[in-house]
């Protein structure tokens, strides 16, 4: 299936909606996102046709690399972001190879990037849920977090907020997603991939 060049993107944080949540390593989604809205100079507001908060703007140099862009942050809770997801992808005609969800991966070191198109859900359920609700075929930005310490179970650690080290160096890796974020929308995915996979 070949995509129109010209098409929108659609950029979703995946989190869960809520302060009690807004820290928590789950949510670092929603953290590139806020940060790619406060690049294109936008606002999220409430979604007319979905349960999520959007930003509509521009990404990328002028001229022909220079994307029409819709930010979404679900407000359905993690493990049903496929729902409002979907609801975004049809209302504003975006192919799914133009979706790229931003999230939290256990499997990699804390800070490292790995950007892909397609694959498994590794037991994500934001990814999950959007895989159930429309295909594989859509891009990843896989933001690692690394694996609990010790015996603490994997929900307790992704639900707890990044620690006091971490957050040392937060910022800076939630920028360097946004930059692999726009680096993909605007340059392609092997671009991206070789300018931010480590």
């Amino acid at each position: 299936m070949t995509t129109d060049a010209n098409a929108p993107w659609l950029i979703v944080g995946l989190g869960n909606p809520g302060p009690e949540y807004a820290a928590n390593r789950h949510n670092v989604g929603f953290m590139v996102a806020d940060l790619l809205a406060e690049r294109i100079g936008g606002k999220f507001k409430r979604a007319q046709k979905a349960q999520a908060q959007v930003v509509e703007g521009r990404m990328g140099p002028p001229g022909p690399a220079n994307r029409r862009v819709i930010l979404a942050k679900p407000m359905s809770y993690m493990n049903l972001s496929g729902g409002p997801v979907t609801a975004l992808r049809d209302f504003y005609k975006v192919p799914t190879a133009h979706v790229v969800a931003v999230h939290d991966e256990l499997d990699i070191d804390y800070g490292v990037l790995r950007l892909k198109l397609g694959g498994g859900d590794n037991g994500h359920n934001g990814l999950k849920s959007m895989t159930k609700a429309m295909g594989a075929n859509y891009h990843r930005v896989r933001f690692g977090i690394g694996r609990p310490p010790g015996r603490m179970q994997v929900a307790d650690f992704v639900l707890k907020d990044f620690s006091s080290t971490e957050r040392k160096e937060l910022d800076y890796f939630v920028d360097r997603a946004a930059d692999s974020v726009e680096c993909l929308v605007a340059e392609g995915l092997e671009r991206a991939q070789s300018a931010y996979n480590s």
